[in-house]
């Protein structure tokens, strides 16, 4: 036994992260090892803190050393898997150790401090409910002679252990199976219950149908499967049967007795892929995303450590899925910014698998209609496999699709958000029956409340962005911190002039489709309606099972979706993203355009989209119209190689956050300048320092944000470098000044 350990412990800030030796009790009463959780007190107060093992020392204690409060249980403890998830979060994303801890472990899963007998000790932040089950281990004594039930209970418990509620619903009686219990017949366990959330999907397993093209692919993909860590691109064309390729190689990763791991990039495509999976491949695929409450995460979890489920599914927490022995990792429509988190640790789900697959000697396949300019340039360099889907599967035509210039429907009198056009289609297929999606990558009511007077934009008080009108509440609401006016005032506050509220977002072209169209059934799909549990696979069904006939929502709409009588697709608004500041927004239209696009036209009935924009002759839209990536990345690959943009180069975005403006532009400008000095010692070292500037949003919770971009190779050098240019800066205390965050995956130019 360890007689002291080295604890990384809870809310450390990235200066003062380090491991902090803590002696066992005298008594032995703990058993901690390597990656246990444990309570230990800190800083001059000794208050009860969380923390992790991250090392343990035969040798005897200081005294002087603090004594460990508490351990959790055993099975509670990271695996030497997770525990390399942890270390390599901590290298690659500058996150504090504990940090790492809760990226793996879900939250019902994480222990916490609490008294017992005024003592602090450890708890599970939550307990899965649990049933009692019954095993066979004796046999029915011949004295007193056993009952009818008796008989029946020992027959069904011959073929293995029974819960007691499956025993009652089979005629036997708690009381019965406790008085077998009792005379030595039974054993009886408290066992955590693990629910099925999607009991409602039968176990229907189909003949996985390819086509020539595909079947081709999947034998490609195959081949790859052999303990050796792999990486590929399956590119292919909107409708071309990506996820029967999926169902394909998964079959064959399954009879390798391997593992699969499926990531997909919103909450509202996991029911889909659910679906296909648990019907194809039954009760042994678990889910982990971030609308499940903390008990079905936290027994969904349980399922996959104990090593009940061989398929997980699931969006970007999913990566950290205690699964071993994975021999594929799937992630759809690669490109999504989603794959990557804004807080910290701010990792790339991709980066992650890169590392699992690594280590674990699995495929890791990227796929999509529209990949990311990164990823399509590795697979053209070699560094990835390259497979692609020319053809939509069952041969149907790609969407025709028509330019609307919204500048003649307003000389022509047309204000509105709907263009005629769009209007007359609309109504055209709601006569045929069929359906129709439009996609406005804005929701609210209207955008801005603006002073008729002074032009004054009302704007959050925490926040330096314009709050947006939702008219259902007759509220202002930023969406950012949540901040809320209500009700939505009608004066300006600075001058008392009349405000108008202009723009346009989901709430206001719901009600515009309702004036034209008065017979159509509208769903809305945004933040806004979508909140509630299982909100998106209920609206996503309904509108499947024809309730709906028109759907308008933002992103969450325009990918990975299949309904068979979808014919009409219009694309709105898109101008704003077109011009957008990140240094990817023209990869990001033409992959939202082209997502969108592609959801028409998937069955039998031909489709056909509108994209409405006030610059019908820019060539990213009328590429994605076309669907022709490649068309699309020549040119863009070649302008960020003159630039000098990713994926060329590495963008460091470091983030520096606090509550006076000045001293946060200082500090700033003064890492900026540590870490030119330190760069000067190391000319071996490529990197480009920008010089600092407001972030695109200024002020957000009343701390003011500034930015500095560095264009670097992400190597362990630079990582090197930045942490003696960090350490400098803490030297300096101008950490008291500002906040500093590291960032390799911001948009950010």
């Amino acid at each position: 036994m360890p007689q002291t350990v080295q604890v990384a412990v809870d809310r450390a800030t990235i200066h003062f992260d380090k491991l902090y030796t803590y002696r066992l009790p005298q008594d032995r009463s703990l058993e901690v090892h390597h990656g246990s959780m444990v309570l230990v007190p800190f800083g001059r107060a000794n208050k009860p803190r969380m923390g992790v093992v991250l090392g343990v020392d035969q040798e005897a204690p200081d005294q002087a050393q603090k004594e460990l409060l508490d351990a959790a249980p055993g099975e509670a403890r990271l695996t030497p898997d997770l525990l390399n998830l942890v270390l390599w979060l901590k290298e690659e994303t500058f996150c504090t150790y504990y940090e790492a801890v809760k990226a793996v472990i879900p939250y019902g899963a994480q222990y916490r401090p609490t008294l017992e007998e005024g003592k602090p000790r450890l708890q599970c932040g939550t307990r899965l409910p649990t049933q009692l089950v019954y095993r066979l281990t004796g046999q029915l004594p011949e004295k007193p002679k056993p009952g009818p039930k008796q008989l029946a209970a020992v027959k069904l418990l011959e073929e293995g252990p029974l819960s007691a509620k499956a025993l009652e619903e089979k005629g036997i009686s708690r009381e019965v199976a406790n008085n077998l219990w009792k005379k030595g017949v039974l054993e009886r366990e408290e066992v955590s219950e693990v629910p099925d959330l999607y009991t409602n999907i039968p176990y229907r397993p189909e003949e996985i149908s390819l086509t020539a093209e595909q079947k081709e692919v999947s034998q490609g993909l195959a081949q790859l499967l052999d303990r050796k860590p792999h990486a590929a691109l399956l590119y292919g064309v909107t409708g071309s049967g990506k996820t029967l390729v999926f169902l394909s190689l998964i079959q064959q990763t399954l009879a390798l007795g391997r593992k699969v791991l499926v990531m997909v990039p919103e909450i509202g495509l996991t029911p889909q892929m659910i679906l296909r999976l648990k019907s194809q491949f039954g009760s042994r695929v678990a889910v982990q995303h971030s609308a499940l409450n903390h008990t079905e995460r936290l027994a969904q979890w349980r399922m996959i450590q104990q090593g009940g489920a061989d398929i997980v599914v699931g969006t970007r927490s999913a990566v950290f899925a205690p699964l071993d022995d994975i021999g594929l990792i799937i992630i759809d429509e690669e490109q999504e910014h989603t794959y990557h988190s804004e807080s910290s640790p701010r990792f790339a789900a991709r980066d992650v698998a890169k590392f699992r697959a690594a280590q674990q000697g699995s495929l890791l396949l990227f796929a999509s209609a529209t990949p990311s300019v990164d990823t399509f340039y590795w697979a053209k360099e070699g560094r990835y496999s390259l497979f692609r889907l020319t053809q939509r599967y069952g041969g149907h035509p790609l969407p025709q699709v028509e330019m609307v210039d919204m500048r003649q429907e307003l000389a022509a009198g047309n204000a509105g958000e709907i263009s005629l056009e769009l209007a007359q289609q609309l109504q055209e297929n709601l006569n045929q029956g069929h359906q129709s999606i439009l996609l406005l990558n804005r929701r609210g009511y209207r955008t801005l409340a603006t002073c008729s007077h002074c032009r004054e934009v009302i704007k959050c008080h925490s926040c330096s962005v314009p709050m947006v009108y939702h008219k259902d509440k007759n509220q202002l609401v930023c969406h950012y911190c949540g901040s809320v006016i209500s009700p939505a005032p009608r004066e300006c506050p600075s001058c008392g002039g009349e405000l108008r509220y202009t723009g346009f977002g989901t709430q206001r072209v719901e009600e515009e489709l309702a004036r034209l169209l008065p017979k159509a059934r509208i769903l809305r799909m945004d933040q806004d309606t979508t909140g509630k549990k299982n909100a998106h696979e209920t609206m996503f069904s309904r509108f499947s099972a024809g309730e709906y006939d028109i759907m308008v929502g933002t992103q969450m709409v325009a990918k990975g979706l299949d309904f068979p009588k979808v014919t009409l697709v219009g694309v709105l608004g898109i101008d704003n993203l077109l011009f957008g500041q990140s240094y990817r927004a023209y990869e990001n239209v033409f992959s939202l355009v082209t997502q969108v696009v592609g959801r028409g036209g998937r069955a039998d009935l031909p489709g056909r989209a509108l994209i409405q924009t006030s610059v019908p002759d820019h060539p990213v839209l009328n590429l994605a119209a076309r669907q022709d990536y490649e068309a699309f990345y020549e040119p863009e690959a070649e302008l960020r190689r003159r630039f000098l943009y990713p994926p060329f180069c590495s963008l460091c975005t470091m983030g520096f956050v606090g509550e006076k403006e000045d001293r946060v532009r200082d500090a700033a400008q003064s890492f900026a300048s540590i870490l030119g000095q330190l760069a000067g010692q190391n000319p071996e070292i490529p990197l480009r320092i920008l010089r600092p500037a407001p972030m695109s949003i200024a002020m957000l919770k009343d701390q003011y944000r500034y930015r500095l971009i560095i264009k670097c190779r992400n190597g362990k050098k630079f990582r090197e470098l930045l942490r003696q240019a960090l350490a400098e800066y803490d030297t300096r205390k101008l950490s008291g000044w500002a906040s500093v965050s590291i960032d390799f995956y911001s948009d950010n130019d």
